[in-house]
């Protein structure tokens, strides 16, 4: 049976409690269990057990040399329903000053952030399969700015996006 979903994550970070604050705050997660040095939180509306472990090393833990001076994972990305959603997740980004960008990828509305360790992730809407068009899949090769307010006259600011993958 091929793999069907990525069900968590966990990232080492300097310190657990800031880091929970700040995915708390930024996204919404919340603490299923944990114990010292360690959390677990679960997404709003998830299903998982967990989605993302944290394990705290201490503060003298040294920035993730991946994609510059080693391999390692780039980052993660984890989905919203609706462009109004993305548009709040991006507010509340910048107010914590953790926005790194935002992309148009054409099939995918990406907002790019980094955690209070420097970690970065991705929150994106999805267009979905119904509303394809032949120019939405074309376009997937340029990456252009995104604007939201624009995706939601185009889509619809409560359009529930795809799942998964849209094509």
């Amino acid at each position: 049976m091929p793999v069907q979903r990525l069900n968590h994550a966990v990232l080492y970070v300097r310190d657990v409690d800031r880091s929970v604050a700040f995915y708390r705050e930024a996204l919404g997660f919340r603490v299923v269990m944990g114990f010292p040095g360690a959390a677990f939180l679960q997404a709003e509306g998830s299903s998982n057990d967990h989605d993302l472990g944290l394990f705290q090393i201490g503060p003298d833990a040294t920035a993730s040399g991946a994609g510059r001076t080693s391999v390692g994972l780039y980052h993660l990305a984890w989905e919203v329903d609706t462009l109004a959603e993305l548009e709040r997740v991006a507010t509340k980004l910048t107010q914590l000053g953790a926005l790194v960008g935002a992309s148009d990828h054409s099939t995918t509305k990406a907002l790019y952030a980094k955690d209070p360790d420097g970690l970065e992730f991705e929150v994106s809407w999805l267009v979905p399969s119904h509303l394809l068009t032949e120019d939405i899949i074309n376009g997937r090769t340029a990456i252009k700015p995104l604007d939201i307010p624009r995706e939601k006259a185009r889509f619809g600011a409560e359009t529930r996006g795809g799942v998964g993958v849209s094509v």
